[in-house]
């Protein structure tokens, strides 16, 4: 795809839907994916990193899964969190699209999937969580880290999972460099993955 799902709002490619059994929360679901997205296939291996190695989302409050694809990540915090409001973003609305359909399939009604532009102002989070879009490059990623993650709550933490060879320790660098207030830390490694927490101390 040459990256198109990163970029582009609208895929280019002709709507292809799939099913695929998946396992979220502990529970096998069968959910819908499709062409034009980031791993219509299956969740991939950084999502499932991430997934493996975070705490319990917080019972409530605003939840954050940034860049979303189809949502695994977001389903997860629906289901560990009910009361809270998962916000699903990306800028892909096909993606967006599926994120519904699989909220609707799993009877989930406390997911926003929308575009980045569609979060509210000044709406804080109490958790990120991210396998943030490496490949759009550094401008863009960096952008991203500046926009989003000054929005946590006090004492609230961002889990991003990045794969090593993609550079997760120069963004290590940059994110204790571009923001000293908040504390960063590497919490795990796993299958050439690491994750990362920032926290709002």
């Amino acid at each position: 795809m040459d990256g198109e799902h990163y970029f582009s709002a609208q895929p280019a490619g002709e709507l292809s839907l799939r099913e695929i059994d998946v396992t979220l929360a502990g529970a096998p679901y069968r959910l819908t994916t499709a062409s034009g997205i980031f791993s219509p296939e299956r969740i991939d291996t950084g999502t499932q990193v991430l997934l493996a190695n975070v705490p319990t989302p917080p019972p409530g409050g605003n939840l954050l899964d940034l860049g979303c694809g189809w949502g695994p990540i977001a389903l997860s915090l629906a289901l560990e969190s009910p009361h809270a409001t998962v916000w699903a973003v990306d800028v892909n609305e096909r993606a967006l699209d599926l994120v519904r359909r699989n909220s609707h399939i799993m009877g989930l009604k406390n997911i926003n999937a929308c575009r980045p532009e569609d979060v509210p102002d000044g709406l804080g989070f109490m958790t990120i969580r991210s396998n943030p879009p490496i490949r759009v490059g550094k401008d863009v990623l960096h952008s991203m880290m500046r926009t989003w993650l000054p929005r946590l709550e006090e004492g609230a933490d961002a889990w991003l999972v990045v794969q090593k060879n993609l550079g997760s320790d120069s963004l290590q660098r940059w994110l204790e460099a571009e923001f000293p207030s908040l504390a960063v830390s590497r919490t795990a490694t796993s299958k050439a993955f690491r994750v990362l927490r920032v926290r709002n101390r």
